[in-house]
């Protein structure tokens, strides 16, 4: 008996590792059309019928892997946010004005990723709303950005690349207010602005601004 249990366990963990990756693949394929479609529609006019449409399934083959629509929103947020990470993790750290000279390469990359923009832009939009489920996981994204812009002020001021009484936490503000700002305007009118341009112009002139003062 425990002969034939023995050869029978590795027969039953394929199958279980055969039917994990099925699970993995479905629910990637899940996060993939409800991501076109609340960037298309927006978290409240869409429904988990028509994102199950897009996979082939129903609505109840959503609930199955996501107890709910605002946990499928969940995901879909979290894997938006690791596109930037990978993306960020090919790189070494930078320090100072190199590191808001790469703000521009994230602007770029941007421009060629549409269906991730657009995501964020309407997400970030609808989070403003009363009860919205994407408002904390929003704030705390815009409390993380303004920290990584300022330390990278800051730590420009510190060796002297920005004026000592630079105002690091404003001009933080306004440079993802710029860079939000664009994305918005671009996904209206791809063919006219350039998000990367006006990125580097206006953290150009804000630089410019903050620099120390020639003898």
């Amino acid at each position: 008996m425990q002969d034939q249990a023995a050869g029978d366990r590795p027969a039953a963990e394929q199958t279980v590792g055969v039917q994990k990756a099925r699970s993995l693949r479905r629910r990637k394929e899940i996060v993939e059309a409800a991501m076109t479609t609340f960037a298309n529609r927006g978290f409240y006019n869409s429904s988990l019928a028509e994102i199950a449409d897009e996979v082939g399934i129903s609505a109840a083959g959503i609930l199955h892997h996501f107890k709910t629509k605002d946990q499928l929103l969940t995901e879909v947020l979290r894997t938006r946010d690791m596109v930037d990470i990978e993306e960020a993790a090919h790189g070494r750290e930078l320090v100072g004005l190199e590191f808001l000279r790469h703000l521009v390469d994230t602007a770029a990359l941007n421009s060629t990723r549409p269906g991730i923009t657009q995501l964020y832009a309407v997400m970030s939009a609808e989070s403003v709303t009363t009860d919205h489920p994407a408002q904390e996981w929003f704030r705390g994204r815009y409390v993380g950005l303004r920290e990584m812009v300022q330390k990278a002020l800051s730590q420009a001021r510190d060796i002297g690349e920005l004026r000592d009484d630079a105002d690091v936490a404003e001009t933080a503000i306004a440079i993802i207010a710029v860079m939000d700002g664009l994305q918005v305007q671009w996904l209206l009118d791809p063919e006219t602005v350039d998000m990367a341009a006006v990125t580097h112009r206006t953290i150009d002139a804000l630089v410019a601004s903050l620099a120390p003062e020639e003898d």
